[in-house]
């Protein structure tokens, strides 16, 4: 699977999530250890709204802080329509032979694509957890995510963004081994 196919399913399977959010699940925890179903829809709603900014060629000193704070309120839903419309719109018009100023420094976009990518797909998992709802992701999204990030796992261990990897048999589905390497106990 491409990346703008695997980021419209990963955009998909997080917004269904979202459909499901009732205000009183908000202070839910989410197997992300600091963050309630709130934090996580706030980091989300929060990179989609960069996503346009950083697309146009903006550093991240151009954006500033305005996207900093309680972006959800008491409406998940319209928040994450405003902001997931916003970069959806940004990546169909987006060149991946470009770059992106991002906090590690400069990459190319089709990297910073993927990035994002894995993590609306990880944070459909943790949302669905959140809320009690289906936690199975789409099959074709979890292999080409685990496709490109399991050459990375130190990598992603080491920046601090997910939890060391936990052990998984060989023999465990695709989407249990996927959780894993991202520090998730499915």
């Amino acid at each position: 699977m491409e990346l703008l196919p695997a980021h419209r399913v990963a955009m998909r399977e997080f917004d269904n999530r979202v459909r499901r959010v009732e205000v009183d699940q908000l202070d839910n925890a989410t197997p992300c250890d600091e963050w309630k179903v709130r934090d996580l829809l706030n980091h989300l709603v929060s990179e989609q709204l960069w996503v346009p900014w950083l697309l146009n060629g903006h550093t991240l000193r151009e954006v500033g802080d305005r996207f900093d704070g309680d972006l959800v309120g008491e409406a998940p839903q319209a928040a994450w329509d405003r902001a997931s419309s916003a970069a959806r719109a940004a990546w169909d018009g987006a060149s991946l032979s470009g770059r992106v100023h991002v906090t590690g420094g400069t990459i190319p976009t089709e990297d910073y694509g993927w990035q994002m990518t894995l993590d609306l797909t990880v944070h459909a998992w943790d949302l669905a957890r959140g809320i009690g709802v289906d936690t199975g992701l789409d099959p074709e999204l979890v292999e080409a995510v685990r496709a490109v990030f399991e050459p990375h796992v130190a990598e992603l261990a080491d920046s601090g963004l997910f939890a060391p990897p936990q052990p998984v048999d060989e023999s465990a589905a695709p989407q249990t081994r996927l959780l894993a390497m991202l520090g998730r106990k499915p």
